[in-house]
């Protein structure tokens, strides 16, 4: 793959995942009943979050997405649809689900590719992509007076750090590195889908007597 069409495929997978993460701050922002501002907040803010702690923990400056407007752009459309068509995605906890588990796949493939052109070592590179997976989410949350999804018992980092691990041992099996992306964030989804199907969770470190 030429350089130039493996920055124009990543491009479409951080504007794809922005899409998703857009929606999903909007969903959860007319879960709560915001005014227009406030779910257009929710929305920047989950989009963003991840992509701008990425971007400053590798030196970007200014972050990524107040150097291309198309960022700012593809936010205000996918708010517009999904209040638009609102009716359509009335099943709001499943939709949430759908949109947020896309969004944490396509980021933790986007983080990973950021730090290894920073030429950071693969478990930082891990640790990057799940951050950038969940930052957004974490923010959205908090701001919705909501524990962030990271911090209960669900698989949700996990899923992304599997994804992590599984883009570094195909790396050097696959030489298109669009397969890989979309092998590794298909791990992460079918990873959340199956522990939310299968109801598998984390371990909790208190006992039913302590809470």
């Amino acid at each position: 793959m030429t350089n130039k069409k493996k920055q124009m495929f990543f491009h479409i997978v951080d504007i794809l995942g922005t899409i998703a993460f857009a929606i999903s701050g909007v969903l959860v922002a007319m879960n709560k009943r915001m005014d227009p501002f406030g779910v257009l907040i929710i929305a920047f803010v989950t989009a963003v979050g991840g992509g701008t702690l990425r971007d400053i923990m590798v030196g970007v400056e200014p972050v990524s997405w107040m150097q291309n407007m198309t960022f700012v752009y593809v936010i205000f459309a996918s708010t517009i649809f999904a209040v638009v068509f609102r009716n359509l995605l009335k099943h709001l906890r499943r939709s949430l689900f759908l949109f947020d588990t896309i969004g944490i796949a396509l980021y933790t493939v986007v983080g990973i590719e950021t730090g290894l052109v920073a030429g950071l070592h693969p478990i930082i590179c891990i640790a990057l992509g799940t951050m950038t997976a969940c930052f957004g989410g974490v923010i959205r949350d908090i701001l919705c007076n909501e524990i962030p999804v990271i911090f209960r018992r669900e698989i949700y980092a996990t899923a992304c750090i599997l994804g992590g691990f599984t883009y570094f041992l195909l790396r050097e099996f696959l030489a298109d590195r669009n397969y890989l992306f979309v092998i590794a964030g298909l791990v992460v989804i079918l990873i959340r889908l199956l522990a939310v199907r299968l109801k598998i969770s984390l371990p909790s470190l208190y006992k039913n007597e302590d809470i």
